[in-house]
């Protein structure tokens, strides 16, 4: 029986039974509700004119906030949440939020089309931050922060410094004056929670949200072509973009068990519902090798949405995540009926868009090795080269790793997006550095090896000669950073570092 789909909006809460299993969050607030202060740039989730915010209760009885991009949201997903949009800021007595009240100080706004989206990407972090709340829990973010926090919304016109000139004032303007009451928005949002297994249908489509792994794996065993919905930043365009017609849809988001972290001796072990964003602030806790492709990994609001288990389903040849996880040993969960299988994550691809999974399973999550016992020696470095530093897919993301024993190499991993039909392991370059001596000779030997590994297509983001001219370079600067006399620190060898000294 079909449920209706209920959400917080506009101070109460809305009810929708007869929109389309796919109608976006950004066509429901346009063209239904009428809030058309959010606006429709890319329909992808690139440009982020489109930006809203969602509230969610968290375990401790509060509400969490994130921005995310309402193009590529469905509707459906929205049920137990709250939205807020750029409508949402205005005061009761019609004064200016303290976001919009910087942006207009700091003349944070030309031609505008951009500007409710940049407003509800600032107020995320405004909201994150505690500044409407008590003076002890108030902390003010740095510019870096700032700009890491607005990568996903880009201008034509005004210039980012003056926007981000504004995110800096923000927090010195006068608090507003009605704040967000977030005790009283997570009591609203716990009666909209759920005990069972939310269904929505229209038109013969069915969207099923399990509240299990158990009934998940009931759902797809019963239809295996039941399509899995996780974070929508890839199913998303192929509404807003390919046109296509999803059929049933089983949405993961509001599995408790698939959205855990659990760190013991010896694994990281990371639900397939965990967002990228809280995946990579783990891993990074624990390989801060990873900090530079954490922030590089799309934008935030695609990495506030999106699941690292998504990732590693899609198993894109460009996807950021998959070379570093399998230079890292990673492993892979897989499960089907009752049966579960773990297997290294780069047994899990075949060959392009063909994966070791049968219709009926889908991934339960990943686990990472800790870095203990001989791991604590691991050399390991990861490298993505794109067009633009910030929310951009790369022509080749490279990740390689060694464990040193003293000058020796053991246990070589090194693996490459961008350069074949999969994320793969250089075989050939793995056994040139097995148990040699690490010096510049070994390196160029292995340089020279990445051809019988890879032969590359080229397209619009590369040729072939340069990714492969590239993906050596890789391999030459891993060796400049992890040489054992006179390693270059990050500093000496990064574009950006050296073009700003």
């Amino acid at each position: 029986m079909s449920q209706p789909i209920r959400f917080y909006h506009r101070n109460a809460i809305r009810e929708v039974s007869d929109a389309s299993v796919t109608r976006t969050v950004l066509q429901y607030l346009r063209e239904d509700a009428l809030c058309t202060g959010t606006k429709e740039g890319c329909a992808e989730g690139d440009c982020g004119a489109c930006t809203v915010v969602l509230g969610e209760r968290d375990e401790a009885g509060g509400v969490k906030f994130k921005a995310v991009n309402a193009c590529i949201q469905f509707l459906p997903t929205l049920d137990g949440k709250a939205l807020f949009t750029v409508e949402d800021l205005r005061q009761p007595d019609g004064s200016l939020h303290p976001v919009q009240e910087a942006m207009v100080e700091c003349h944070g706004s030309q031609c505008g089309f951009c500007t409710p989206g940049f407003v509800m990407s600032m107020w995320s972090l405004y909201e994150k931050h505690g500044h409407e709340h008590s003076c002890a829990n108030k902390t003010v973010p740095s510019r870096a922060d700032i700009s890491d926090a607005l990568t996903g919304n880009l201008c034509r016109c005004t210039g980012y410094r003056p926007i981000v000139d504004a995110a800096v004032r923000m927090f010195e303007v006068p608090a507003p004056k009605a704040p967000v009451d977030i005790a009283a928005l997570s009591r609203t949002l716990a009666t909209l929670e759920r005990d069972d297994t939310f269904r929505y249908e229209h038109a013969g489509q069915r969207f099923d949200a399990p509240r299990t792994v158990e009934e998940l794996a009931r759902i797809k065993a019963a239809k295996p072509s039941t399509r899995i919905l996780s974070g929508s930043t890839d199913i998303g365009l192929w509404v807003t973009k390919l046109m296509r017609d999803l059929g049933d849809i089983v949405y993961v988001g509001r599995i408790s068990a698939l959205q855990k972290i659990e760190t013991s001796a010896d694994w990281i072990e990371i639900g397939a519902g965990v967002t990228v964003e809280r995946a990579y602030e783990e891993l990074a806790k624990h390989y801060p090798e990873l900090k530079e492709m954490w922030k590089r990994f799309a934008s935030l609001p695609i990495r506030n949405a999106g699941t690292l288990g998504g990732n590693i389903a899609n198993g894109s040849p460009i996807g950021d995540s998959m070379p570093g996880l399998i230079a890292l040993r990673a492993h892979v969960i897989v499960r089907g009926n009752d049966i579960e299988r773990v297997m290294p994550l780069e047994d899990l691809y075949l060959a392009y868009q063909k994966k070791d999974m049968a219709e009926h399973e889908f991934v339960l999550g990943l686990k990472v090795p800790t870095r203990t016992g001989v791991r604590a020696n691991l050399q390991f470095r990861t490298y993505k080269l794109s067009k633009r530093f910030d929310s951009d897919i790369s022509a080749v993301c490279a990740a390689l790793s060694f464990i040193a024993d003293g000058n020796t190499i053991r246990d070589p991993r090194i693996a490459f997006g961008g350069m074949a039909a999969t994320p793969k392991r250089a075989t050939h370059v793995e056994a040139v550095l097995r148990d040699a001596d690490w010096h510049e000779a070994t390196a160029q030997a292995a340089m020279l090896a990445l051809a019988k590994d890879y032969a590359p297509l080229s397209d619009m983001r590369a040729s072939s000669d340069y990714r492969l001219e590239a993906a050596k370079n890789t391999l030459h600067r891993f060796w400049l950073e992890t040489r054992p006399d006179n390693p270059l620190p990050k500093s000496a060898l990064d574009v950006r570092a050296v073009t700003a000294s």
